[in-house]
């Protein structure tokens, strides 16, 4: 039963975190290159950032509990775990830095120069988010491949 309820827990949240990176750089980014980069896009893209994190800062912190309660829990600890979950952890750790580095540094500039009306220094830093987001929905890509296809590994 604990098992259920943590892989349940893990899969929302990491669905709710990769799912909101691919709408996000897939569908949205390309639609909103029609409207008007300053100052109609970068207030649209604090908009949309603002909510994304007020979703993806729980499951991130989620994904982490769930995460370790499994590790320990279900497998005995890093001894018992397979390959897949190493594979999971590593990815997940680099993934969760680069998380913290664009809420807790870039996100803030980035929020603070559109308050400010520095469309300059807002579109440097949503270009530098954009970068952050790419490599961390690629990298959330290959955990949810490795994450499904793992158990079945020889």
């Amino acid at each position: 039963m604990t098992m259920t309820v943590l892989l349940a827990l893990h899969i929302v949240a990491a669905t709710i975190w990769v799912g909101g990176m691919f709408f996000a750089y897939v569908v949205l980014r390309p639609a909103v290159g029609g409207i008007e980069p300053a100052p109609e896009r970068p207030r649209l893209w604090r908009r949309v950032f603002h909510r994304f994190f007020l979703f993806v800062s729980p499951s991130v912190l989620v994904l982490i509990a769930t995460g370790y309660a499994m590790l320990f829990l279900v497998f005995g600890g890093f001894a018992g775990a397979g390959v897949y979950i190493h594979i999971m952890h590593g990815v997940g750790l680099i993934m969760f830095l680069a998380y913290g580095h664009l809420r807790f540094a870039v996100w803030p500039k980035f929020r603070d120069a559109v308050d400010s009306g520095d469309f300059e220094q807002a579109g440097r830093r949503l270009g530098l988010i954009r970068k952050i987001v790419h490599v961390n929905l690629a990298l959330g890509m290959i955990t949810m491949i490795v994450a499904a296809t793992g158990p079945y590994w020889p």
